[in-house]
């Protein structure tokens, strides 16, 4: 396939079109094994304590991030591929996907406020109340309250980043980029810190396991938000972005915001609303 100077796509019949049919890739079929083989591992470790088909379904999934992403950027690279239509495509897509994110978050909210609005419908309990009786939960003044402060600054840099970008300053994208990041991995160990002195367990009941499923898929997701934030910090770097043509930072940035937009939901339902007891009328 070969391209013209405006970058519009050539197929050998001749027949001339704006989008960019993919070469065949094995990196969908090997990711989804090593998810396969992740869930596997996670099941295993539970059941066995075997750290082995986890290790290495984990190992499989990172080596097919690197090489997916590598190809994309090459295909970026390519004069003809990427063209407006095809950068319109990969911005609905990118909605799309944080749109189907919204609602995986929103099933935990679901349940959360199921138990918060009808206690009664929590087993074993004399007493309806929500939290069940006996839980003792978090300050929402303390670590949660910093890691709001901390996630908040980041959607500043990552905006800061953002706008030095448009106007062309590399050395603002640079720094921009290197903040957020280096507050996405704060946040993750105040994170750690809080689980590490919870004075609860996954297993104690309907709260615990609401709680850390929500709070935990949060930061397993500004985990990947900071990998692929400290990408485009490579890649800004290296020079990889320029002013018409970033749409791989575009989407680090969405993603980072949504983030952030998440989180303050679980700030003040589960950590401010859910701090207490309370009871059924």
């Amino acid at each position: 396939m070969s391209s013209d100077t405006h970058g519009e796509s050539y197929v050998p019949s001749g027949l001339k079109h704006p989008y960019h049919l993919v070469d065949p890739s094995p990196w969908p079929l090997v990711g989804a094994m090593g998810g396969a083989l992740t869930l596997t591992g996670i099941v295993l470790y539970s059941h066995f304590h075997t750290f082995l088909p986890l290790t290495a379904g984990l190992v499989v999934v990172l080596f097919t991030m690197f090489m997916w992403w590598r190809d994309v950027l090459k295909e970026s690279a390519t004069a003809g591929l990427h063209t407006i239509v095809v950068r319109l495509g990969l911005r609905y897509g990118m909605i799309m996907f944080i749109a189907s994110e919204v609602m995986f978050f929103v099933a935990f909210f679901w349940g959360f406020f199921h138990f918060a609005l009808l206690p009664e419908h929590v087993l074993g309990t004399d007493t309806p109340m929500w939290p069940p009786k006996g839980v003792q939960t978090f300050d929402p003044w303390n670590l949660p309250l910093l890691n709001t402060m901390i996630l908040l600054l980041s959607g500043t840099t990552v905006t800061w980043a953002h706008h030095s970008l448009l106007e062309g300053k590399r050395k603002g994208l640079i720094w921009g980029l290197a903040l957020t990041v280096a507050l996405g991995l704060i946040f993750t160990t105040c994170q750690a810190i809080e689980y590490s002195h919870a004075p609860f367990a996954f297993k104690g009941g309907i709260y615990p396991s609401v709680f850390f499923l929500a709070t935990g898929f949060h930061g397993f997701h500004v985990i990947v938000g900071t990998l692929f934030l400290a990408v485009c910090l490579i890649r800004a770097i290296r020079g990889g972005f320029t002013p018409q043509r970033h749409f791989g930072f575009e989407a680090a940035a969405w993603y980072w915001h949504f983030v952030d937009v998440v989180w303050l939901f679980l700030f003040v339902c589960i950590y401010w609303l859910g701090h207490g007891v309370i009871a059924a009328e």
